[in-house]
């Protein structure tokens, strides 16, 4: 975690991700991956997988098994990428194609389109997808002005378009199912209207843009221009896969946007923080994330979080495991009403 971005991909993510092209390596990942989400209590998670197919097949599949709520994607890259690690344009919406097709009937774990960025998707890959989009009624998952040199780069590559977010919009894929745009650190007024059109999910990812130094997103000021956030671990860059410490580090992030631009920005407060990573971030994956009645009962016990002779409240004890809480806390999982 020692570098920007874009050397960070090209020296360790890039090489890492060629790997799951043998599956006596992916599988035994995927496996220990899942077993993991388990252990930390994150029973719903939208995951940029590998351009291979083998591979993200055998993970959506392991993920709809053990009754896992996700939306899982072969990821498209077709240019701006390692010779090791590129797909022909044919090759991507070829491949795409049948892994649309071949878990269009899954029930929890779903098939989602996931270009990379725009940096790794030619124009004429981003257009197949829209159409692949239409066919299949599936949704985009996608990294959206992650960074300043993302942001310069998709112009860059696609002259003529107004903002990151604008390049999704005219190849189709913002209209036929769920839209989550990982990261959205430096967006546009054009980049923040065409989200809110299109009812689309930002997904902060505090500790994975701090490690590679992409950036803090501007939660508050965003929610108050009514764009949907949900939080994410984007286990790629972050440190862990407990949504829980993502929680407490939102908090904490904001609190160091507001102090140095205090004009544009303000602290987000807990509650707010906890709503963005169950309640909001639930509804993309149907009736969960929540207590109400109709709800899949997807739910942690924690205890062990007060120190002797000092109860706290529930709201309380939430927060105090939110920000120094592990997996020893969790004392009981539950997934569909049933003790895991």
């Amino acid at each position: 975690m020692d570098l920007l971005l874009s050397d960070w991909l090209n020296q360790y993510t890039f090489p890492q991700e060629a790997r799951f092209a043998d599956m006596e390596y992916a599988g035994p990942i995927y496996d220990a991956f899942i077993d993991d989400m388990i252990l930390h209590g994150t029973f719903h998670a939208c995951i940029f997988a590998t351009i291979h197919r083998e591979a993200t097949s055998y993970l959506i599949r392991k993920m709809e098994e053990r009754g896992l709520y996700g939306f899982v994607g072969k990821v498209n890259m077709d240019t701006g990428s390692p010779d090791y690690l590129c797909e022909t344009t044919e090759e991507s919406l070829r491949e795409t194609e049948h892994f649309l097709d071949d878990f269009r009937s899954n029930k929890t774990a779903r098939p989602i389109i996931t270009p990379r960025f725009a940096p790794t998707c030619s124009e004429k890959l981003m257009k197949g997808l829209g159409k692949l989009a239409g066919r299949y009624g599936a949704g985009l998952q996608t990294h959206l002005v992650e960074s300043r040199w993302e942001a310069e780069e998709a112009l860059r590559q696609y002259p003529g378009y107004s903002c990151d977010t604008e390049i999704y919009e005219r190849a189709g894929l913002m209209e036929n199912g769920p839209v989550v745009g990982a990261h959205f650190i430096f967006p546009s007024d054009a980049d923040i209207e065409i989200l809110r059109k299109h009812n689309a999910y930002a997904v902060h990812c505090p500790d994975a843009t701090t490690n590679v130094i992409a950036g803090i997103m501007p939660a508050a000021a965003l929610a108050d221009r009514n764009i949907v956030l949900a939080t994410g671990s984007d286990i790629g860059a972050g440190s862990g896969l407990g949504i829980y410490r993502q929680i407490s580090r939102t908090v904490q992030l904001s609190k160091l946007k507001w102090h140095f631009e205090p004009e544009e920005n303000k602290p987000v407060t807990f509650a707010n923080a906890f709503c963005m990573a169950t309640r909001t971030g639930g509804s993309l994956f149907g009736k969960t994330g929540a207590f109400d009645q109709g709800y899949h009962f997807n739910a942690l016990v924690i205890d062990g979080v007060e120190d002797q002779g000092f109860p706290l409240s529930p709201a309380q004890a939430a927060e105090r495991f939110c920000y120094m809480g592990n997996t020893d806390n969790i004392k009981a999982r539950y997934l569909h009403g049933i003790r895991l």
